[in-house]
């Protein structure tokens, strides 16, 4: 017998760590996979004469990015420029297509990439729970204390859809199934035979996108929306929200352990504007409301019946093998199963399964496409059935069972604590002038005595304060109202049907857009109360969160003002702490006070209105939650979801976080389960951090921020003068980018203007921004920043590049805003830009408004390495390779919607120019990724 102990192992060198270029390998190695397989089906599909041309573009375009060649790009204008409409259609879909399938590899990447640190036993990285939770430890903070913080922590990703998102669901699946396909490539044990299958799949999945049209033929309805966002629930959100809860407790007792096993409260839940955002959205009505609240339910209770069915199946402990709680013992018998008297567990979970048929016929209307087995009573709320599971969950742990608690068992207690019977909360939106003209309407009708159109703020906020305490109805089923009129009052008495189904977490929400003053808070509470969503009373009852959106300039410079003059409203006070758990969620506006002040103002002002939030809200004692409505782009508030939460005010987090996810960004960030996951645990790790580590450095607070005041007065000047006060910036803009052709497009079923003005002010800021990115310049997350760093300078003298360099190194908020300027200005290409400038009519307007855009952007780029020290982008040599290896292959797309736009403005329109120009949109959107 050989004693195993004795065998000596000699010492040896742990292995070097491989370099960031031999990491990188598989990524080059996935991209030349997937552009032969696209360049295949090319030839095969278009001819050789086809793929020739593409080869050639391609060539020429990799010719001048990589190799510096100046006389390439004229060589690729010639070459676009002679190409025959079908011609060009079909450049453009290999093109656009090759972005796709760099994405893929892409992601694919960066989960490899993942899972080489965790192998290696790198230190946790950025954004992720575990460096959270050792910082958390690092500051001080008790395992007892960060239980307690936790029962305050509510995070809550919304999901909204907007006209970014360029991609039908058709090419998503497609997308997802060769993502599939590429990662089981990576399996060590693969063999050839498996090998080639796999490629053959490839070539199915490639050439199937080929033959897929790419565009819409009609406009995407509301509905087709709620369907396509629903689609990231089954592939994402319903396992890895789950998957997150059971890391982070298993986390948590391995690095903070409590006397008990860590069991977190529900930190994290999902929110939608889908079905319920009415803001410039005349098909958003109770019909879609009810429809999208309805989806939802049969989706995650449909869920929840395949994953009860599947763990009965896997549940078959026999009592003649182990004992079971009395608790467990009585819930077996409430359900009558003669065949399964010795299995307990699959006893009551074919009971469960019942009740939650019976759950999903009450509330859907429905039946699951596998009968129960026998009847039971329907639940009456997601509590009774997640203290079901954990009766089936303590008996395990008490006799023996701990191993069969963790998979599936598990997965479904976290997923009903997240997603309960709804899926998703629901918000509701509309712009507070809507609700203005209906208070005005019901009052005129009702004969009372005030014009409340006319009425002063004053007299408004008065009148608005009594009549919330009158038993009477304003509204009379005798009267006939406006269809807009109507239309209000039968979202809201959808909204309260359908919280009294589903319970009031299904609706807890009500946005108003554009808040300026009490009155318009006031006017919500009081249509809510024709509706039987608010009692009068002491206190008052209301069972939706009414919450002010502010979202220009002077709105967010005004919003402490007006959050403390509605505190002081009688009754208010008592109604928040009452109804709202003293809670009161303020919801700040990153897109349109960015096209009002510009990146620089717009970012600055929000961080002061956080301040100026959290310090009435604690003079009130009233808990604050901010909502923030990000977009993908910077121009709209995008960029590193960690950074941008970590860099808060101190104070302002607080465990409360709402954050909008929205166009084409939900694709990115959840189409993929591990990336999904990914996001959805930064959102949690920078949650928590941001509420227990302070961030910011105290002693160099007011010297910061009086910087940054400095810079934000010169560059919301220097915005201002060029977007606003320019004469016939108006008709450069629309002459100089897509904006008119991305109006057309049928991929958002929202209008692209408020109002239907030619007007930037109503212009919505998704398709101004998107238009600037599609035009390479990207002005909105970048214009005057240069002009302010340059004067602030000139009066402060060099040396002050010394404070702007100590900003950025000790001030998150700085740094994440430069590290955002860094991405927009390594996307940005003038030469391109200039291309576009030639479409504008007028040589003047051209060369005086390009001029000067070409001026600041000079001036903000060497102002940004400056500041970093170095060249864009020199601390993140990741996003510095993936831009600079995807950029030849976007040039050919701008050159060839150059090239469209020019025949189609000039008069040669037709179905296929048309075609041509939105497959353009669709692939430059694709290869700058971030960009709406």
């Amino acid at each position: 017998m050989v004693m195993t102990a004795d065998i000596r192992v000699p010492d040896s060198e742990p292995p070097e760590p491989p370099s960031e270029a031999t990491v990188a390998l598989p990524l080059r190695e996935d991209i030349r996979l997937l552009g032969r397989v696209l360049g295949e089906t090319l030839r095969r599909q278009e001819g050789d004469a086809m793929f020739e041309v593409v080869e050639r573009i391609r060539r020429t375009a990799i010719r001048f990015r990589r190799d510096g060649d100046h006389d390439a790009r004229h060589e690729l204008a010639r070459l676009v420029e002679g190409l025959e409409i079908e011609s060009a259609i079909s450049v453009v879909r290999a093109f656009t297509y090759f972005s796709h399938l760099s994405n893929i590899a892409e992601d694919r990447h960066h989960n490899r990439r993942a899972r080489l640190l965790l192998s290696r036993g790198d230190p946790p990285g950025e954004g992720s729970l575990a460096l959270a939770v050792a910082r958390i430890k690092e500051s001080g903070v008790t395992p007892t204390e960060l239980r307690d913080a936790m029962r305050n922590v509510a995070i809550c990703p919304v999901l909204t859809a907007h006209p970014t998102e360029v991609q039908r669901k058709s090419i998503l699946d497609r997308h997802m199934a060769i993502a599939r396909l590429l990662a089981e490539r990576g399996r060590p044990d693969l063999s050839k035979v498996e090998l080639s299958q796999n490629d053959r799949a490839l070539h199915r999945e490639v050439t199937t996108l080929w033959q897929t049209r790419m565009m819409r033929q009609v406009k995407v309805t509301v509905r087709d929306e709620i369907d396509n966002t629903l689609a990231f629930y089954k592939s994402t959100f319903c396992s890895e929200l789950p998957h997150l809860y059971a890391d982070a407790e298993d986390l948590l007792d391995e690095e903070m352990p409590l006397e008990e096993p860590w069991r977190l409260p529900p930190v994290l839940r999902m929110g939608s504007w889908v079905g319920g955002d009415r803001d410039g959205n005349p098909f958003v009505n109770k019909d879609v409301l009810v429809y999208a609240v309805g989806a939802q339910a049969r989706l995650i209770l449909n869920h929840y019946l395949e994953e009860v069915h599947a763990l009965g199946a896997e549940l078959s402990v026999s009592l003649g093998m182990a004992h079971v709680s009395d608790g467990m013992r009585a819930l077996a018998e409430s359900f009558p199963d003669g065949k399964r008297s010795d299995e307990p567990y699959r006893r009551i979970l074919v009971g469960i399964y019942a009740r939650l048929a019976a759950t999903m016929e009450l509330l859907c209307r429905t039946h699951p496409a596998r009968p129960p087995a026998l009847t039971a009573p329907p639940y009456a709320n997601a509590g009774e059935l997640l203290r079901d599971l954990d009766v089936i969950r303590t008996s395990l742990v008490e006799h023996r069972g701990e191993d069969l608690v963790g998979g599936r068992l598990r997965a479904l207690g976290h997923a009903v604590q997240a997603f309960e019977f709804n899926l998703a909360a629901v918000d509701l939106r509309q712009n507070s002038d809507v609700h203005e003209r209906v208070v005005a309407e019901l009052a005129l009708s009702a004969g009372l005595p005030i014009d409340y159109l006319k009425a002063t703020e004053e007299e408004r906020v008065a009148w608005l304060t009594a009549e919330l305490d009158v038993i009477r109805p304003l509204v009379s089923p005798f009267i006939e109202y406006t269809d807009e009129t109507k239309g209000e009052l039968a979202i809201l008495t959808a909204a309260r049907a359908l919280q009294g189904s589903f319970g009031a977490e299904a609706l807890p929400h009500y946005v108003i857009s554009k808040t300026t003053t009490v009155s318009d808070l006031l006017e919500v509470c009081l249509l809510l109360r024709q509706a039987g969503l608010f009692t009068a009373g002491n206190p008052r009852a209301l069972s939706m969160r009414v919450i002010p959106l502010f979202e220009t300039i002077s709105d967010l410079q005004n919003c402490g003002d007006v959050t403390k003059r509605f505190f002081a409203v009688p009754g208010v006070l008592d109604m928040i702490r009452s109804a709202w758990g003293g809670t009161f969620e303020v919801m700040l506006g990153y897109s349109d006070s960015n096209k009002d002040g510009g990146f620089l103002t717009s970012t600055w002002e929000l961080y002061k209105a956080e301040v100026q939030l959290t310090d009435v809200c604690r003079q009130y004692g009233v808990v604050l939650s901010l909502f923030h409505g990000r977009g993908g782009s910077v121009g709209r508030g995008g960029g590193s979801t960690y950074r941008a939460i970590v860099a808060q005010p101190s104070g302002a987090v607080s465990g409360q976080i709402r954050i909008t996810e929205q166009g084409e960004v939900i694709a990115s960030k959840y189409s993929d389960k591990e990336i999904g996951f990914r996001n959805l645990e930064t959102l949690l790790a920078a949650t928590l951090e941001a509420t227990l580590v302070e961030s910011e450095t105290r002693s160099d607070a007011d010297t910061f921020r009086g910087v940054m005041e400095r810079l934000s007065e010169r560059a919301y000047l220097a915005y201002r003068e060029l977007v606003y006060e320019t004469p016939g910036f108006t008709d450069y803009f629309r002459e100089a980018t897509p904006i008119s052709e991305i109006s057309e497009l049928k991929i958002g079923s929202r209008p692209a203007s408020r109002k239907g003005s030619g007007r930037i002010e109503d212009l919505r800021a998704i398709p101004w921004v998107f238009s600037w990115a599609q035009s390479r310049v990207l002005l909105p997350g970048w214009y005057g920043f240069g002009t302010a760093v340059k004067d602030w300078l000139a009066s402060e003298s060099p040396a002050g590049v010394a404070t702007l360099r100590r900003m950025y190194e000790r001030w998150p908020f700085f740094q994440t805003l430069v590290a955002n300027l860094e991405m927009v200005l390594a996307k940005s290409d003038l030469s391109l830009a200039s291309k576009y400038a030639e479409l504008v009519k007028d040589p003047e307007l051209r060369q005086k408004i390009f001029g000067r855009i070409t001026e600041e952007h000079e001036l903000t780029e060497s102002a940004v390495i400056d500041i970093v020290s170095g060249g864009l982008l020199g601390s993140n040599p990741a996003l510095r390779q993936s831009i600079r290896s995807r950029v030849p292959y976007i040039d050919p797309l701008n050159h060839l919607q150059v090239e469209l736009l020019k025949r189609y403005r000039s008069g040669k329109k037709g179905e296929r120019i048309e075609r041509g120009i939105h497959l353009s949109i669709n692939g430059i959107a694709a290869g700058l990724r971030n960009s709406g």
